[in-house]
């Protein structure tokens, strides 16, 4: 049986707090854009979120964990059912890890220690601070990437996310979307490298997998997110989930249904 404890932070932190502590949060659970002294890595046991910051958005599923350095504004909406660990990383101890906001991957020890952290049980302060020491050292040194959607700045680049957020199956090709944000092709490609530091196509795959991803957790079939979010067939779409998440989309409600259970 699910537990039914209920979420140990408010839906608004304030500034200049760090909250910790886990919880189950319903579906569109958001935490609004806040910043904190501390540093903070957000995981879901079970379930998906996103993390948005000024350097874009993550989506992240139960094999990822989100990192946000101290200082920086951020929010997370979370999606489906969800698991939510939240754990505070005291700013002291954050010179190791990368100083800007990312997400990583997840290790079985990770996972546990993270758990462990964020669970009922009481620690004793130098308990807890070796066991955080171990998740810190888990992290490794090179953040995932593959999840991150760059948040773009342009006004015509805007135009063209707003567009694809509104409907991700939209199959809009590169010089009607730049027709639509009046500029070129050729202009619109260069600043989906320059700005976003990826192709137009790869931006789109990513943006489509988030959507999926959200999708999935809420029990969709994998055909019909694979048509909703835009694939011409299942296959397409999961070799694409599996080369960006690491697993297929199958195996990832999988994972989901063992995790609720």
């Amino acid at each position: 049986m699910q537990e039914t404890r209920q979420p140990s932070f408010p839906s608004a932190i304030p500034d200049g707090t760090t909250p910790q502590g886990g919880g189950w949060l319903p579906h569109g659970y958001h935490l609004e854009s806040h910043s904190h002294p501390d540093g903070q890595l957000v995981y879901a046991a079970a379930g998906a979120f996103a993390t948005t910051t000024e350097y874009g958005t993550w989506v992240a599923p139960a094999n990822r964990v989100t990192w946000t350095p101290p200082g920086f504004r951020h929010s997370h909406r979370f999606h489906g059912r969800t698991d939510a660990r939240i754990l505070a990383v005291p700013a002291d101890e954050c010179g190791d890890l990368v100083g800007y906001p990312c997400v990583f991957a997840v290790s079985p020890l990770l996972r546990e220690g993270i758990l462990a952290l964020t669970g009922r049980g009481a620690k004793s302060a130098g308990a807890e601070r070796r066991l955080r020491a171990v998740v810190l050292d888990e992290l490794g040194e090179i953040p995932e990437q593959s999840l991150h959607l760059p948040e773009p700045r342009d006004d015509r680049l805007r135009t063209v996310s707003d567009l694809l957020h509104a409907d991700p199956g939209d199959n809009t090709t590169l010089p009607e979307l730049g027709r639509i944000a009046g500029t070129s092709e050729r202009t619109l490609s260069r600043l989906f490298h320059a700005e976003l530091g990826m192709s137009f196509h790869r931006w789109r795959t990513i943006l489509r997998i988030h959507h999926a991803l959200i999708r999935l957790t809420d029990g969709v079939s994998v055909t019909d997110t694979a048509i909703t979010c835009g694939w011409s067939n299942p296959s397409t779409f999961i070799e694409a989930f599996t080369a960006v998440v690491g697993q297929t989309p199958g195996r990832y409600q999988a994972d989901l249904r063992d995790r609720a259970e």
